[in-house]
């Protein structure tokens, strides 16, 4: 038997360990949750571009990571709490960048857009753009992507009472925006 210099010398195998999750896993859950993450990346950053963007690059960082990996990792919530990330990324850079230009003209909807959503569905997407970010993540986890109250406490990195009282604080602000009841 052959005796290899890089197990001698660290004492590990210089073989690369077995993924704990194996690209199929990916794959699958690629082709299951894409459309869903671009519509809260959507959602968190106001643009179809970036929101592509902002999911592409936590897949391509997921399966960089992969490898390294342990087996109990979720790989859903793990690319939810990648994508939001991202999203607060881009967040804030764009507010950083705006302290040095002014103010851009609001997006214009295209015909495409304006024939798919109602008046009202831009009417509360308009004001949720308006809520803070942390109450926005909320709603979007919740409510949009329809995840449970432990679902989105995972993915935000919070307690499940600080969702209840952040979900229910942005729905009151909602109801109070759009003219509504909460």
């Amino acid at each position: 038997m052959e005796t290899n210099i890089v197990s001698v010398l660290t004492g590990r195998s210089a073989d690369p360990p077995e993924p704990a999750h194996p690209p199929a896993d990916l794959t699958a859950l690629f082709r299951e949750h894409h459309a869903g993450l671009v519509r809260l990346a959507l959602l968190m950053v106001g643009d179809r571009p970036t929101a592509e963007d902002v999911v592409q690059d936590a897949f391509t960082a997921l399966h960089r990571r992969l490898p390294r990996l342990g087996a109990d990792v979720r790989l859903l919530p793990y690319v939810r709490a990648s994508v939001l990330n991202g999203c607060r990324m881009v967040l804030r850079r764009r507010k950083l960048a705006s302290r040095f230009r002014p103010e851009p003209e609001p997006a214009v909807w295209s015909a495409e857009a304006a024939v798919l959503l109602s008046e009202d569905r831009r009417e509360v997407f308009a004001a949720l753009r308006t809520l803070p970010r942390r109450q926005r993540e909320a709603l979007a986890l919740r409510y949009f992507l329809d995840l449970s109250e432990a679902e989105t406490a995972e993915v935000m990195g919070v307690s499940r009472g600080t969702v209840k009282s952040t979900t229910s604080r942005a729905l009151a602000a909602l109801a109070g925006k759009l003219g509504g009841t909460p």
